[in-house]
């Protein structure tokens, strides 16, 4: 089915639809590489598929080749819409687009479980749709699993360990409830017009519940202080949060004079659990 639709060349000069900055467009038209994408998300058979972005469709076609149930493609510009519908009509009843922003958009009604997140993100609105899926009111969350494109910068930093300069409130806020892997990496100039930077693809794959204990909202919040003034020791970096916070430190295991990018997610737990039990009895 994917062979009878035209090359996504022919498809951008069709439809005039050279990429936009305003957009955060980067086209990946090699549909191999995308191909290579919707199998990293794993077997989409059975599932429901979103997809935030989907420029002229070359993913989406990806996803539907590799067998997903439906895909739901949410696209902001109107002048993909015309080429996502052509795909559409090879693929009866599988793909429905929506028009509308993807950070104003509720996709939840019209997806359901088991929910896949496939997309090569927009650069400007990537890590705050991670952030989102990572944070829901409740947990678990609405998918199973994100493969995201983002720079390979962000990539590093969302799989980052301690010590290390990546590692941070990113690194924490998706290990605390994910696994995270890097399973692809590609150059600028696999897409069109060439980024800046290299991309680099993200499978992050929830757990049912976090990997440690912790209120979210305090957890955030500590870790927020720590690597606001990651150069500055804990005992200093977070003494807004408690007016004795080094005893706090000790009683959760960790050196007053240690930095936020040398402690371990299970040790930023402990601390959010030590902070919020000192709130509950002060």
């Amino acid at each position: 089915m994917i062979d009878l639709l035209p090359p996504l060349r022919e498809v951008i000069r069709a439809h005039d639809l050279r990429a936009r900055k305003s957009f955060g467009q980067n086209f990946l038209l090699d549909l191999n590489l995308t191909a290579r994408i919707a199998r990293a998300a794993g077997d989409l058979r059975g599932a429901d598929v979103l997809e935030i972005g989907p420029g002229p469709g070359g993913l989406t076609r990806g996803l539907l080749a590799e067998g997903a149930r439906r895909v739901l493609a949410i696209e902001k510009d109107a002048r993909c819409l015309a080429p996502l519908a052509e795909i559409a009509a090879a693929y009866p009843g599988r793909l429905q687009v929506m028009e509308g922003d993807a950070l104003e958009v509720d996709p939840r009604p019209h997806l359901r479980p088991p929910i896949k997140v496939v997309a090569n993100l927009p650069y400007n609105v990537g890590t705050e749709l991670l952030i989102r899926w990572m944070t829901p009111p409740d947990w678990p969350p609405f998918w199973e699993s994100l493969t995201l494109m983002f720079q390979r910068e962000v990539a590093e930093r969302i799989v980052a360990r301690p010590g290390s300069k990546a590692y941070g409130r990113l690194a924490l806020m998706v290990q605390w409830r994910a696994e995270a892997r890097i399973v692809l990496t590609l150059p600028p100039e696999a897409f069109t017009p060439p980024p800046k930077v290299s991309s680099a693809v993200v499978h992050v794959r929830r757990l049912d519940q976090p990997r440690y204990p912790a209120d979210a909202a305090t957890l955030e919040r500590v870790v927020a202080a720590g690597f606001n003034q990651r150069r500055k020791m804990l005992r200093a970096a977070l003494r807004g949060l408690h007016p004795d916070i080094e005893s706090l430190l000790l009683q959760a295991g960790i050196a007053p004079t240690a930095r936020a990018e040398e402690v371990g997610l299970e040790s930023w737990c402990g601390l959010a659990r030590v902070l919020e039990h000192a709130r509950r009895a002060g």
